[in-house]
């Protein structure tokens, strides 16, 4: 029953609209997949599926030209008469006639090969379609397998039935229909019309032609570690080229060409390209390269095919079928992506103008998850599968079921029952009919010990109601903290309501009792301080005081202009040690005081107890930021070219101690600089100056981020100096600090002998820092990075050489990026 109804919706599917249909096989009767089918003198095309079926669009009965052509097979023409329509016609297709040559190509060897013709032509190969206009669609699944009934001893979900008895399923499906604008090299516009979730009929896909554009024309293609394209000026030195043989297609020579990388950890392919005698363009592509190669350790390899179809009219090979076939796999769970793009009906005329393209590169209509069947079987240029048809069916009926309210009570009932451990590891119950939860932190996962309140226990109550028909959401909660040496209870409690997504306009308001660190970026884990106070007697983390109301406001203005302003009341108090306790080291010797100014000094606290008001007003400039328009929200997407901008004016006034009123204005600017394959630059400068401030409170003074405890939070370190002690430079006048930091991204370990098979990334930096009365203070750093087991990747090393008015002292610091995951 369910093979007839496949067979049923399938022939919907294919004849929903006037077409061309059939089959694409081999002689032997195999499917031929991803056969490139165009109605010859047009950009009319189409592709067969991996079942080796295809459609193609017919506006009318009629005379038709065809030409078929596909990788390993000679290149068909055929001319059909269509009475009618939908009309039938089934293609055999004959092996391709090669003539088998061997030349191998070399950095040394190029001269007058096509290699060499390709990359010479490489840019005015590329004019030829550097600007145009074309339908695009996108189709792409993820399928897991082995995932483990249990994990950590924790029973894992079937994703909503979307996983069978083996843990193995397609978990993701989804279509989009668009029109794109593009110029070369990286201008993109996208007007996405159709899209459609397996499983999902209120969800928008995320396919997108940006995510699709893979362009060998370019030096680059961008990675995290950026690839070397087979026909960049560079490649002879990252690639060893042997044609194997060549063929006629058109008339036209095409050479298929080897390419091996030269070296074993470059971020460069192998695979095939297929090249044009004369001219050197691009005929087809088929390249794999390896996750570790481009500093994805999780990414085992991703394929890449392109067929390029020709178009004798206006003689322009352009890019109409291309599929990426990707996989993962992480504690021995197994996922596959598969992603097919069609490129068709282009027009390489369309008159562009400046204000074509602008900071918008997607827009998704309201309605493109609501397109009936009968539109898709006219959109789709390649018919679905068999197998994709009954994901489709299937998912369509567990999500009448998982959306409907006895089920949504049901599976609420599951998750939110309470278990052993809960007070200990926290708990989160749900309400899916009514859009709400209730997260409870856990007390284990917020213990901590410091000086001031030995241990002490932090845990949260937050809950949030989603109103997804508005886009808003709205949350109450509250922090509490109790100290057990100070025997005191605080808490604090936050109102927040965000207005929607698109400007983001979010009002918070939150006050209460609350003890915080000196520097209010937090620059000390609490993990790390417990562990560095009771283990090794070095008691870090410096706290005060705070009794406060606070409301926040903040919204994005234009795009890329973020504003923040905030109002508050604030009594603030010193704190003292409580406890000498410690587990091993000096368990007789006392701990340094709280008063960061004075370490040995127990009695003379570091401000003096005071209240006053203070407020503030920011804004964020992300110069030449791009945005997603979706029905549900903007998604804003960074440019590379630009640096961020930051500038704030903070003011202290009415205080109970006039001294301690003040004004600070300051600014900071983040840059990274991607350089290709030579690795990746990032730079931060912040600077400020206070006005009026000679006596201020000490906790209003800028500290900066050090660390004394040979422990990294971060994947970069922009906005910390890893030897300076945490408060010795602060200041209440004019201050500048400097990062710069260059991850050579492998670029010079993978050419180490040896070394070039851990695939380490070497890292070297330079941190200043500037105030008014002392000598700049300089650190220099180089380290690696990527360190790790296997796929395993999250340690970095850093040796560090500390310099002020000549050197201080040197370290090691060791990276462990996800600690403030768990903090």
């Amino acid at each position: 029953m369910r093979k007839c109804l496949l067979l049923i919706l399938m022939m919907l599917c294919i004849c929903a609209n006037a077409q061309i249909k059939g089959t694409v096989t081999a002689a032997d009767g195999e499917p031929v997949a991803f056969a490139n089918i165009a109605v010859k003198g047009t950009y009319n095309s189409t592709a067969s599926n991996e079942d080796g079926t295809y459609s193609l669009a017919a506006e009318k009965p009629g005379e038709y030209t065809l030409m078929i052509r596909s990788l390993g097979y000679t290149t068909e023409i055929a001319t059909i008469t269509a009475d009618s329509l939908p009309y039938t016609f089934n293609i055999v297709m004959k092996p391709a006639a090669y003539s088998r040559t061997q030349m191998a190509v070399t950095a040394n060897n190029t001269e007058n090969s096509v290699i060499d013709r390709a990359i010479a032509n490489r840019s005015r190969n590329a004019a030829k379609t550097a600007e145009y206009e074309a339908d695009f669609y996108s189709r792409g699944s993820y399928t897991i397998k082995n995932v483990p009934r249990k994990l950590l001893g924790k029973r894992l979900s079937d994703l909503q039935g979307r996983l069978d008895t083996t843990g193995s399923g397609i978990i993701y499906l989804s279509e989009t229909v668009s029109r794109i604008k593009y110029q070369r090299p990286d201008k993109m516009h996208e007007r996405v019309m159709a899209s459609k979730i397996s499983g999902d009929d209120k969800g928008y896909s995320y396919n997108s032609a940006s995510a699709a554009e893979f362009d060998f024309y370019q030096k680059y293609l961008s990675f995290d570690v950026s690839a070397v394209s087979p026909i960049s000026e560079e490649a002879p030195d990252y690639y060893r080229f042997d044609t194997e043989s060549t063929f006629y297609d058109n008339n036209q020579k095409i050479y298929k060409v080897k390419v091996t990388p030269l070296e074993s950890n470059t971020a460069a392919f192998h695979g095939y390209i297929y090249l044009l005698e004369e001219t050197g363009e691009l005929y087809a592509v088929e390249l794999t390269i390896e996750g570790r190669r481009v500093g994805q350790p999780l990414l085992e390899n991703l394929t890449i095919k392109q067929l390029y179809g020709y178009n004798g009219t206006e003689g322009i090979w352009t890019k109409n079928v291309q599929s990426l076939n990707f996989a993962f796999s992480v504690f021995g769970v197994e996922a596959e992506g598969d992603f097919l793009h069609v490129y068709s009906n282009y027009n390489l005329n369309p008159g562009f103008t400046s204000k074509t393209f602008g900071n918008e590169i997607m827009f998704v209509e309201e309605d493109a998850n609501k397109k009936p069947g009968d539109y898709w079987g006219k959109k789709r240029p390649i018919p679905l599968t068999e197998e994709e048809l009954a994901d489709y069916i299937e998912k369509d009926s567990i999500e009448n079921i998982i959306t409907s309210a006895p089920y949504l009570r049901a599976s609420d009932s599951i998750r939110n029952r309470y278990k052993l451990l809960s007070p200990a590891l926290g708990h989160t119950y749900y309400n899916s009919i009514d859009s709400w939860q209730i997260k409870y932190s856990g007390v284990l996962l917020s213990l901590g010990f410091n000086t001031v309140q030995a241990y002490a226990l932090s845990p949260s109550f937050y809950y949030t109601f989603t109103n997804d028909e508005d886009n808003t959401s709205t949350t109450v909660g509250t922090d509490l903290n109790y100290g057990f040496a100070e025997k005191r209870f605080r808490a604090t409690g936050t109102i927040s309501h965000k207005f929607n997504n698109f400007n983001k306009r979010t009002l918070t308001l939150k006050g209460g009792s609350s003890i915080q660190q000196f520097n209010p970026e937090r620059p000390i884990n609490r993990i790390v301080n417990s562990i560095s106070t009771l283990f090794f007697k070095d008691n870090y983390m410096k706290l005060y005081d705070n009794t406060f109301v606070n409301l926040s406001y903040e919204e994005e203005v234009v795009n890329g202009i973020m504003l923040y302003g905030s109002f508050e009341y604030t009594r603030r108090k010193p704190l003292f040690n409580n406890t000498n306790f410690s587990t091993l080291k000096d368990l007789y010797d006392p701990y340094t005081s709280n008063n960061p100014l004075l370490p040995y000094d127990y009695e003379t606290p570091a401000f003096l107890k005071h209240d006053m008001l203070r407020a503030s007003v920011a804004a964020q400039f992300s110069f030449g930021q791009k945005y997603r328009i979706r029905p549900s929200g903007k998604e804003d997407v960074p440019n590379p070219l630009y640096p961020v901008v930051y500038v704030k004016f903070e003011k202290g006034f009415g205080a109970s101690i006039d001294d301690y009123n003040f004004n600070h204005l300051s600014a900071k600017v983040n840059y990274i600089l991607n350089i290709g394959q030579y690795g990746e630059t990032g730079t931060a400068v912040r600077a400020g100056k206070f006005f009026d401030s000679d006596n201020i409170a000490f906790t209003d003074y800028r500290h900066f981020n050090g660390n004394r405890t040979h422990v990294g939070r971060s994947e970069r370190y922009l906005n910390v100096f890893n030897f300076l002690p945490y408060y010795t430079h602060s200041t209440n006048d004019s201050y500048i600090e400097g990062h710069a930091e260059h991850n050579f991204k492998g670029f010079i370990t993978n050419k180490i002998p040896l070394i070039n098979k851990l695939n380490y990334h070497l890292v070297g930096g330079y941190h200043i820092l500037s105030i008014p009365g002392r000598n700049p203070y300089m650190e220099y750093t180089i380290g690696l990075d990527n360190l790790g087991w296997g796929k395993v990747r999250f340690l970095r090393v850093d040796y560090i050489r500390a310099y002020e008015n000549g050197f201080i002292g040197d370290g090691v610091v060791i990276g462990l990026s996800f600690l403030d995951i768990l903090e």
